[in-house]
């Protein structure tokens, strides 16, 4: 599949229907990706990304039907994760002596991955690459998400090549953000967000309030992952803004891992409190054993605050919640309070094992926690009814 973004700029990635994890484990592609590429024919023509390596030779044979390669004057490779760059060392097989701009730390990342001295042109913001009556103009985004990362823009027809920021992981023949399902698009790109970005939220406001006071004006935004922002492509740029100040809704999400069930029966009884405290607050639970990863950071994402529960195995916490607990750490998450509790037999530490992890992570601990002995009973059922309610009154 190739398609006209503009009459002189053509997508040439690929769609990926079958990838359901990305990131190794980590993120889950429910709705699958694409590896978008772009290819910019003016006086001069520059390629704007790759694919996949897996895809790599299918990309090359596509490209070489769009253009004769020995016709491609540059490659710019704004970011050097594998996903965006993967096919590069396929093709400059066939054209060896191309410039490959990149940012210094791109440089870095591409050798490290390909162990490649290719005929590296090293660019930092405000460096312009004149395609004849057009230019590109790059602009560094370090750390968004990785140090090499930027953006470039092409005047004349203004268009921002965004590269990860603004994408979503959403495999779609329609491509375009205004003729896709729009409740689809937001909460993939809800999930990109919470799941990649959300760790440099104070580096994506301050690039973002960079980027829009040079004024450029911005007709269509191109990222790497998803569909092309070319009906005001400015929403996505307002829910980053808002995305990357300590965004909340409305909302509780209680996470929790259970034994023999009775870790499961706090974690309903604490939400039937939350709800008698607050009628309007949304309470979310996920069994994080059972539940997917992916969107259960995204719910914490939205959330004002979080409970974890588990039971105490070997003085310690079950797998799937020490591992869930350590993905949240690792987000950063900011503006949230939080409780722990947990069913235990004899010893008891669980609470006091995730209350520590979430203070790490960065949440305000709201209380001392809740443990009860075994499988709950009416009396300790009422208890987790007024523990939910009394953290459901505290972040109210």
């Amino acid at each position: 599949m190739v398609f006209k973004v503009k009459e002189n700029i053509t997508w040439v990635g690929k769609a990926d229907w079958e990838v359901r994890k990305f990131h190794g484990e980590e993120f889950s592609t429910h709705h699958g990706s694409t590896y978008n590429a772009y290819l910019v024919q003016a006086e001069k023509t520059v390629l704007i990304d790759s694919v996949w390596r897996p895809f790599a030779k299918e990309f090359v044979a596509n490209l070489a039907k769009v253009v004769d390669l020995r016709k491609i004057d540059y490659i710019v490779a704004n970011h050097a994760e594998p996903d965006h760059s993967g096919a590069l060392p396929e093709l400059l097989q066939h054209i060896p002596d191309t410039p490959v701009y990149c940012t210094a730390n791109g440089v870095k990342s591409l050798k490290g991955h390909y162990h490649a001295d290719w005929n590296f042109q090293v660019v930092k913001t405000g460096d312009k690459l004149s395609l004849g009556s057009k230019e590109l103009v790059f602009v560094e985004a370090p750390m968004l998400h990785w140090p090499d990362s930027m953006f470039c823009y092409l005047t004349g027809d203004n268009i921002l090549f965004s590269n990860d920021a603004f994408g979503q992981h959403y495999a779609s023949e329609l491509m375009f953000n205004d003729l896709v399902d729009q409740a689809e698009l937001y909460e993939e790109a809800t999930q990109y967000y919470a799941n990649i970005l959300t760790p440099f939220s104070k580096l994506v406001d301050k690039k973002i309030k960079e980027v829009l006071a040079l004024n450029l004006p911005v007709d269509m935004i191109c990222p790497s992952h998803g569909v092309i922002w070319r009906q005001d492509p400015a929403q996505i740029i307002r829910r980053y803004l808002e995305w990357a100040n300590d965004y909340k809704e409305n909302q509780i999400t209680i996470i929790y891992d259970s034994m023999w069930n009775g870790t499961r029966r706090m974690a309903e009884g604490i939400a039937e409190g939350i709800r008698q405290a607050d009628k309007d607050v949304a309470v979310k639970l996920f069994n994080s054993a059972r539940s997917d990863q992916t969107i259960t950071i995204t719910e914490v994402f939205k959330s004002k605050g979080i409970l974890v529960g588990c039971p105490t195995i070997n003085r310690g916490i079950l797998t799937s919640v020490a591992g869930i607990l350590n993905e949240i750490k690792g987000l950063s998450f900011k503006g949230k309070k939080a409780a722990a509790f947990g069913a235990y037999g004899w010893s008891g530490e669980s609470v006091k094992v995730i209350q520590d992890k979430l203070a790490e992570a960065g949440f305000e601990i709201v209380n001392d926690g809740l443990k009860e002995l075994w499988n709950p009973n009416e009396q300790a059922w009422e208890n987790c009814v007024a523990f939910g309610r009394r953290f459901g009154e505290t972040v109210k």
